[in-house]
């Protein structure tokens, strides 16, 4: 409904009410209305399920629309990018949010700081989840409240064309409520758990739910040692729960990200039931490392055998308890993994890889879209890759293959600063900057995510300031480092009372208390400083 449709709709109500609201203005509970477009979780969960249904499939007619988003930790952090993205690129398209379980873990837990293990209150991510929304629907708010009053400007001055011009930008008001994928770990528990918080979170607003698989109880972080995968009935158990979740709550398109970590996982926590050769847990099995033999006397108190194509095997099992599979056989389980995730429910790929290598991605998806053609990706660009030693050793390896004479590098310290300004430097972030957008198209990546980008973002910029402050700068160091910045680069925090809502509650003070309101942005509120 339009701004001046609900005006009359709010106009006929009051007047039903025989002069019982006669303090009511139809036009400031228009313009609050308008101010709260979602009114709950469930109603952001189903929108932006849509929009993400709707970027899947441009992505699969253009690999050029892929789509991007930061991991952010704090509502505020989540709100102040949307904000610049509006700013700069006008719109929020193909422009998402992300929440990283390590970011919870670090920066969230009533434990303070914890490794990516799952350790973290379970409750924590989706009352983040809610945050996030929180500040986004206030971006709304704030974003109009300016609109509104410069509409009541503009009709005080009897400016209808500015006055009409406004109501269209009211109407037509690009929200900053953007999906979120949020990251469920490796479902904290068993399948009923995972299902308990999965509605939690989407309670919370989440469309698109990431769930990894590895073992719950032992979960790591996908760029440490120690991590153990299940069986694949096990995982699915968890992607059904999840379905069933969005399916209760009337998200039926919500989208489900399946992540495997078989890249990097030498161990599983135990051995597939199968019922017969080929069957899903018998490929799974034929992973497993293990030595061949030949009668019961090979057999040791404690052992434990599998019959492994055809032969039988004593399958090795650390101390620990857990199985290791075999070296070397960690892409082809990815491969299979992310084919029966696809087969049975789920609707994006992840991929947790050791570097960033557009060949590697490229290799292992290819495989996969020979059976499930649509294949699509959700890759994580990870800040736990070393990005400028990586690329250039790739540059590098690349020219050695090509036969170029690359003895002016030592390859092993190509991080250091020396090569900044080399051919081989500027190329190495030629590659980098393009990785994304090769990547979409080569590798099959829909999503590209960095997953705690917001957290090393925060410490770079307190340490800066810090340094200068404590230091020789003294305040110069947050006037010229900051408060300048924010002013010449339109910055909307510079007015830190208005972006809190002084402005949305002083407006609300004279719709509740008309001409007594007292309000705090007279002459002498120093924001008028800022202009």
């Amino acid at each position: 409904m339009s701004y001046k449709d609900d005006i009359k709709a709010l106009a006929q109500l009051r007047e039903a009410q025989q002069g019982k609201w006669a303090d009511i203005s139809p036009e400031n509970a228009a313009r609050l209305r308008a101010q709260n477009r979602f009114k709950t979780g469930l109603d952001i969960a189903k929108y932006t399920a849509k929009i993400m249904r709707n970027d899947m499939a441009a992505y699969d007619a253009d690999t050029a629309q892929y789509t991007q988003s930061l991991g952010c930790w704090h509502g505020f952090i989540g709100q102040q990018k949307m904000i610049s993205i509006k700013k700069h690129f006008g719109n929020t398209k193909r422009r998402y949010l992300y929440l990283s379980g390590w970011m919870v873990a670090a920066l969230r837990s009533e434990f303070g700081p914890l490794p990516d293990q799952s350790m973290h209150e379970k409750t924590t991510v989706p009352s983040l989840i809610e945050e996030l929304y929180t500040f986004l629907r206030q971006a709304d708010a704030w974003e109009l409240n300016h609109l509104f009053r410069d509409l009541e400007e503009a009709q005080k001055a009897g400016d209808t064309a500015k006055a009409e011009e406004l109501i269209a930008k009211i109407d037509n008001h690009e929200t900053h409520v953007v999906p979120i994928i949020a990251d469920i770990d490796a479902g904290f528990g068993n399948a009923e758990a995972t299902y308990l918080l999965a509605k939690k979170m989407i309670e919370a607003g989440a469309c698109c739910i990431q769930i990894e698989n590895q073992v719950s109880d032992e979960k790591q972080c996908g760029h440490q040692d120690g991590k153990v995968t299940v069986p694949h009935e096990d995982f699915l158990a968890k992607i059904n729960a999840v379905r069933y979740a969005f399916l209760e709550l009337g998200v039926d398109d919500g989208v489900i990200v399946a992540r495997t970590d078989s890249l990097g996982a030498g161990l599983t926590q135990k051995i597939a039931v199968t019922n017969e050769p080929g069957d899903l847990g018998d490929q799974y099995n034929s992973f497993l490392d293990g030595d061949e033999i030949d009668s019961a006397s090979d057999i040791d108190n404690g052992d434990v055998v599998i019959k492994q194509n055809g032969k039988l095997v004593k399958v090795k099992r650390l101390a620990s308890g857990l199985y290791q599979f075999k070296p070397g056989t960690g892409e082809d389980r990815v491969v299979l993994d992310c084919i029966t995730s696809l087969q049975n429910g789920a609707d994006l790929l992840w991929i947790e890889t050791e570097k960033p290598h557009v060949g590697q991605i490229a290799a292992m998806v290819n495989r996969i879209r020979e059976v499930c053609p649509d294949a699509k990706l959700v890759y994580n660009n990870s800040p736990s890759f070393n990005w400028t030693l990586n690329f250039r050793q790739q540059v590098f390896d690349a020219w050695e293959a090509e036969g170029k004479d690359v003895s002016a590098y030592d390859r092993a310290s190509l991080m250091s600063a020396e090569y900044d300004d080399t051919e081989l430097g500027k190329l190495a972030d030629e590659w980098t900057r393009n990785f994304q957008r090769d990547a979409a198209r080569e590798a099959g990546i829909f999503h590209h995510l960095i997953t705690l980008p917001t957290y090393h973002t925060a410490a770079l910029s307190t340490d800066n300031l810090a340094k200068g402050y404590f230091g020789d700068e003294g305040m110069l160091a947050y006037v010229a480092g900051v408060q300048r910045r924010e002013i010449r680069e339109g910055i909307a925090t510079v007015k830190h009372q208005d972006m809190a809502g002084s402005n949305i509650g002083d407006d609300h003070k004279e719709f509740f208390h008309g001409e007594a309101a007292l309000k705090a942005g007279g002459k002498d509120n120093t924001m008028n400083q800022f202009g």
